[in-house]
């Protein structure tokens, strides 16, 4: 494996070879029973669950290739939330064995996923801003006003609920009285978890501010603990979860009539576009400078937020794994 880096700042031919390197999949021994996802790897044993973060791609919910880095970047930001936030908002994080690793407490997945949204923005089908578009005007349940304009806040955060699907399958808006009318989540557990999830995005709004950032857009995951209470599990205000604009590249574009830019997966999502793909079929083949751009947002994203150099590890994955968790 190739062993150089520029402190702070990625070598353009070290991420070109990374690419060779990815961490793709994982089928440990010794950990639990596997659940592969997305883009992590689950292993569940007793109370504990393992979580690999893998540098898988996911848009449109369909895995579109490898990112190199891309686990590492997600799993330490995932792990600076969960102990940002720990003193206000329970969440599942343990310990962190590995760069690429979590171990956590096993928790009942709630069948929501939770996304707030603070601006009329997005490209995929299901956006607010795609469905605004179309002219529609309600939207999960929330009325929108006439007369907006594509990436202008939205009068308050709106929690737009998706189903959670199954691999393979698209999540699908809903809406808080169609979740209660149909069973899936009780009217007490929708409105505690509306609660956590409110009181989350504030906070990662405010302290994305604190550092130049707007928090655009995130979706949340939530379970319940074994003493039956809600906390957050998954991960928090990564770039694969959110969307984020620099507040002055906001404020510049906004005067010219552009679109901000991104400096998140919607990069990745914006070029599958461009080729046609929205999810339909598979999807086209990933090019290196596209997946080393990508690599290079998602850093800058992570020392942005923490003010915090990124340090890759640049072993080989599956072998530095296996010996930080002890397993064969």
């Amino acid at each position: 494996m190739p062993a150089g880096t520029k402190t702070g700042t990625i070598d353009d031919a070290l991420l070109a070879e990374l690419c060779e390197h990815t961490l793709q999949d994982t089928n440990f021994e010794g950990l639990g029973v596997r659940h592969p996802g997305k883009v992590r790897d689950s292993y569940v044993q007793g109370e504990r669950r393992t979580i690999v973060v893998t540098d898988r791609v996911s848009c449109f919910d369909v895995v579109v290739g490898t990112i190199p880095l891309k686990g590492q970047v997600l799993n330490q930001l995932a792990a600076f939330w969960f102990e940002k936030t720990r003193g206000a908002i329970p969440n599942h994080l343990i310990d962190v064995p590995d760069p690429c690793v979590s171990t956590v407490q096993e928790c009942e997945l709630l069948p929501v996923e939770f996304v707030y949204r603070g601006y009329l923005t997005g490209s995929t089908n299901t956006s607010i801003w795609t469905a605004y578009e179309r002219g529609e005007r309600s939207y999960c349940g929330h009325q929108l006003p006439d007369g907006m304009h594509r990436h202008q806040p939205l009068p308050e955060p709106l929690l737009t609920p998706t189903t959670k699907a199954v691999q393979g399958e698209h999540d699908a808006l809903t809406s808080r009285d169609e979740l209660i009318r149909n069973g899936a989540i009780s009217e007490a557990l929708y409105d505690e978890a509306a609660r956590i999830t409110g009181d989350l995005f504030r906070l990662g709004q405010d302290f994305a501010a604190s550092r130049g950032l707007i928090l655009v857009d995130t979706k949340y995951e939530l379970g319940l603990g074994p003493d039956g209470k809600v906390v957050v599990i998954d991960e928090i205000h990564t770039p694969d979860s959110s969307r984020y604009w620099y507040r002055d590249g906001y404020e510049t574009a906004m005067s010219k009539g552009e679109s901000p830019p991104a400096i998140d997966k919607e990069y990745v999502r914006l070029w599958l576009g461009e080729q046609g793909y929205r999810g339909d079929g598979p999807p086209p083949a990933l090019p290196i400078e596209v997946r080393c751009e990508a690599a290079r947002r998602y850093i800058e994203i992570f020392e942005q937020v923490t003010g915090q150099r990124f340090e890759p590890n640049v072993e080989e994955p599956k072998a530095r794994i296996q010996r930080n968790l002890g397993i064969g």
